[in-house]
């Protein structure tokens, strides 16, 4: 069996959850430690996780290589990749970017629904794709080695940054917008965009990016990925399951309106004050990755596709992802 790799959680953390990562196999995972927060603020998130890794070694460990991941499945541990949902944690300075890469910042995507100093969110009337900073920032997170997300973007800045970054870019966590037509599930034009680039897919298990929300079953969301894969090819697909497991509806506030808005934001097209909606109940936690191996192979994947789709392809894609870039005329010299 492969490595098993989540593309993405928003959990409540907690040595419960951790033993469950445990249980269920997980060597690695990225772990939204930011939405809205200023550089100062996310530092004071590290050190909680900082302290998660002194209580509980025999369980976590912060990620900073692709090969961490070896290290994990060897250690019988899950390695945390960091990842910000928001480029707030960068503020107006490039130069955080390389200061957050040294402090574990893997991920970065360029929007969180809205429009940002670097892209246009999906939820925004007008996208007019990467601004003057974003061009700016890709290039720097390209150089340093911290991967250019688009998960809540829209569909010209994800086709801008795709077409910017001299690395492959990914899509954490949303599913095809054929399937089920949320705002953040990304279009054929944008998925094959990725495919053609070498960048990676999430398919998510959030119950707003499913067709039939919570009700959704294995069945058709494993048929979903077998259809994607069909028409794209396995190499770019994996799993971000975007699992927000005990986290009080509260958050849900905080992870739409942040600090922009004195109003409720709905999100997600919903008229009811925000909350969590239930989990599938084939997909509760970490411990149901054997359910979806399942699925995968009901559908008719082999063995080693389904260990591509549920890590080997994220495992891959680490490896290209973080290292820091060699200058061209350092390159030369070599």
């Amino acid at each position: 069996m492969s490595f098993l790799v989540d593309g993405l959680q928003y959990s409540n953390w907690s040595e419960a959850i951790f033993r469950q990562l445990r249980a269920g196999g997980v060597d690695a995972v990225h772990v939204t430690i930011t939405y809205h927060e200023t550089f100062r603020e996310t530092v004071a998130n590290i050190e909680r996780w900082n302290r998660w890794f002194e209580l509980f070694p025999e369980l976590v460990f912060q990620g900073f290589t692709a090969e961490d991941i070896a290290l994990a499945r060897r250690t019988g541990r899950t390695a945390i990749f960091f990842g910000a949902q928001n480029p707030s944690c960068i503020e107006d300075d490039i130069g955080l970017v390389e200061v957050l890469h040294r402090l574990g910042l893997r991920f970065l995507q360029l929007t969180y629904n809205n429009q940002s100093l670097l892209a246009a969110g999906c939820y925004e009337a007008e996208d007019g794709g990467l601004t003057r900073m974003g061009r700016e920032v890709v290039a720097e997170m390209n150089r340093v080695g911290m991967v250019v997300d688009m998960s809540h973007s829209g569909e010209r800045s994800t086709l801008e940054a795709i077409a910017h970054s001299t690395r492959p870019v990914a899509v954490t966590h949303a599913n095809p917008s054929d399937w089920h037509p949320a705002l953040r599930n990304k279009s054929d034009r944008v998925i094959r965009a990725l495919a053609e680039s070498g960048g990676m897919l999430g398919f998510s298990l959030y119950p707003h990016h499913l067709k039939g929300g919570s009700a959704c079953t294995l069945q058709d969301y494993a048929a979903m990925i077998a259809r994607t894969a069909e028409r794209y090819g396995i190499a770019m697909l994996g799993i971000g399951s975007d699992l927000c497991q005990d986290q009080p509806d509260s958050v849900v506030a905080w992870m739409r309106a942040g600090r922009w808005t004195k109003r409720v934001d709905y999100g997600e097209g919903s008229a009811e004050a925000p909350g969590f909606p239930a989990m599938p109940r084939w997909f509760r936690d970490a411990r149901d990755f054997g359910a979806l191996r399942d699925g995968l192979a009901a559908v008719g994947f082999a063995g080693g596709e389904i260990d591509a789709i549920l890590g080997g392809n994220w495992e891959r894609f680490f490896h290209t992802s973080f290292g820091v870039a060699v200058p061209e005329q350092k390159r030369a010299a070599q």
